[in-house]
This record gives structure tokens, sequence and C-alpha cells, in this order.
């Protein structure tokens, strides 16, 4: 069986070469929001963990959203 993997959402973005204000646009958030999902003092909305898997290409169950 594969093994299963995780990144955070700082290292997905980062990989990316993005910002965190870029970020929280092309997710449609503000960038203080992006900074708490990254930080694990909030957790993104269902809608928004779809977006941000079409974003990324990546499956929920192989991000880490807490720091």
């Amino acid at each position: 069986m594969p093994e299963k993997f995780e990144l955070s959402l700082a290292a997905l973005r980062v990989n990316k070469n993005l910002t965190q204000e870029e970020m929280a646009k092309e997710v449609g958030v503000k960038k203080g929001t992006w900074q708490n999902w990254e930080t694990g003092k909030t957790f993104p909305s269902v809608p928004e963990i779809k977006k941000i898997e079409m974003f990324f290409g990546v499956k929920y169950e192989n991000i880490n959203f807490y720091p």
C-alpha cells in the first residue's frame, strides 16, 4: 500500500513561489484568513478546501492544515 504523504499549506504555497497575499486572492479570501489557515488558528470551509485542492492538484487528505 502506498505511504500517505502530507504537505502543509505553507509548503504548497512556497513550492509555487506565491506570497500569502497572492494565494489568498487565488482562493478568494483575505490575506489574514490565509495566514490564519497556515498557522492553524482557523480552518477553511468545504468550498474553500475544494478551491485549494483544485489549485494545487492535491487531495484534501494529503494536505496538513495544522502548522
